[in-house]
């Protein structure tokens, strides 16, 4: 059930590409925002001008990007991993040691979507909003919340894919889609 090629692993890889993609695409836009800001700065002369509230539209976007990004890395095991103490423990140790730090990224993924949420509710109750634009906040805690949501059901995945390889004795399952670890 918790192996990258079966019908759930499919649909979670999935998921985690097109947050994946949708950051990516989200960075893109962002940088030709930049690029026409930046132009319009030095333009100036010309009659040109910056994009009137570059940096608030920066700022969301990032935050986007950040938790889209989230999922994938964690699915593909793209997070850091110090192997000075572990490289010493044989395979069974050392899978137990994911099973831990997997359970221990569930519990992080999911406190951060849940004061995500709470801080979204705040931020629309209270009508916050960003200085230039007039952005609800709400919206850009809304942005980070549901890629922190998909990061949760990523990270219960990836915590039964260790849990499953350690009960089983054998080595992860994970389809790298050409990471190199």
């Amino acid at each position: 059930m918790f192996h990258d090629n079966s019908p759930l692993g499919r649909i979670v890889n999935f998921l985690a590409m097109v947050m994946a993609l949708a950051g990516g695409i989200a960075l893109l836009v962002l940088v030709g925002m930049v690029v026409v800001s930046v132009v319009g700065r030095a333009m100036i002369w010309a009659g040109l001008r910056p994009i009137y509230g570059d940096y608030e539209i920066a700022e969301v976007i990032v935050g986007f990007a950040i938790f889209a990004f989230m999922p994938w890395a964690h699915l593909k095991r793209g997070n850091a991993i110090v192997s000075i103490l572990t490289d010493r423990f044989g395979p069974t140790v050392n899978r137990w040691i994911l099973v831990i730090t997997d359970l221990m990224m569930l519990a992080a993924a999911a406190f951060i979507a849940w004061r995500l949420y709470y801080g979204m509710l705040d931020r629309f109750r209270y009508g916050e909003t960003t200085l230039l634009l007039r952005i609800s906040m709400g919206w850009a805690y809304a942005t980070g919340f549901v890629g922190a949501v998909v990061f949760v059901i990523i990270a219960v995945y990836v915590l039964g894919r260790s849990l499953s390889a350690a009960l089983e004795g054998k080595d992860e399952d994970v389809a790298t889609s050409g990471v190199q670890h």
